[in-house]
């Protein structure tokens, strides 16, 4: 076990079970979006996990995709706490048990199976960990595939240039999300994608809106009617805003910003044809 010291937004301590997330993956060096606070970062295969301490999830998580080498695997691995952090510093399966909360991957099982066999197997598997997970009402992982096929819709288009992105996803971790079982659910979860265009670094940024899926009043977590998971495409500005990161190169690569003056607007997204790259 390799460990030692960092500073993406702040002093954090980082241990290492792979190389993880490769911030020389794209001809253009992408480092890590950095968080507000210190966060433990912990590397596994093709991936990396910024673990927020005090949220008990993560702050970011970044994965390389290499869509040339990708491998359809079967489904193994079992969600287990990760043995280098202390279980009272990770949201594990308490809070899952007996209610309407799903396991949401933050990095999907799939991104980082590439390479030969036995190491795609060992990084699917190990998305499996509970700090690459979040607490999503029921339905989020069956009822929201544009969330779930951002990746795919992305690195389609990045086909046509270098098969590979880089794509960082977690929860916004905000004042007010409810309380649950001594965490706080989120009601946003971000999403940027990366990929090397002709011009250069390009890049997406999303959010998926859960707040009229979850109600936490006195403690208690229940589910109102499905069919209210929003997803947006919004600039990476506006991520920026929600989460306070710093995301380094990512922000003069939006897509968006190319489009248009730099603005707010969310753009509710209803297909993958709405999306703007």
């Amino acid at each position: 076990m390799r460990r030692g010291r960092g500073d993406v937004g702040g002093t954090r301590q980082y241990v290492g079970m792979a190389d993880g997330y490769d911030l020389d993956f794209l001809p253009t060096r992408v480092p890590l979006p950095g968080p507000a606070r210190d966060a433990t970062e912990l590397t596994y295969p093709h991936f990396s996990v910024l673990l927020d301490r005090e949220r008990r999830l993560a702050a970011v998580t970044g994965v390389n995709i290499d869509g040339a080498l990708l491998r359809e695997l079967p489904r193994t691995g079992d969600w287990q706490l990760d043995p280098r952090v202390d279980a009272a510093l990770q949201t594990g399966p308490e809070v899952y048990a007996r209610n309407d909360l799903d396991r949401g991957h933050l990095v999907r099982r799939r991104d980082p199976g590439w390479g030969d066999v036995d190491d795609a197997r060992a990084a699917t598997e190990a998305t499996f960990f509970y700090p690459n997970a979040a607490p999503q009402a029921a339905g989020f992982n069956q009822s929201a595939e544009l969330w779930l096929g951002l990746e795919d819709h992305v690195l389609e288009y990045a086909e046509t240039t270098d098969q590979r992105i880089s794509v960082f996803t977690a929860p916004v971790l905000g004042d007010d999300d409810p309380p649950y079982r001594g965490i706080r659910i989120p009601l946003l979860f971000w999403k940027i994608a990366a990929w090397q265009g002709p011009d250069g670094l390009s890049a997406a940024g999303f959010v998926l809106d859960q707040s009229e899926l979850v109600e936490s009043p006195d403690g208690l977590f229940a589910v109102p009617p499905l069919g209210a998971f929003r997803t947006f495409q919004v600039p990476i500005t506006e991520i920026i805003r929600v989460t306070g990161l710093d995301v380094g190169p990512l922000l003069d690569a939006d897509v968006l910003d190319r489009r248009s003056a730099r603005s707010t607007e969310w753009r509710a997204l209803a297909s993958a044809s709405d999306i703007s790259l």
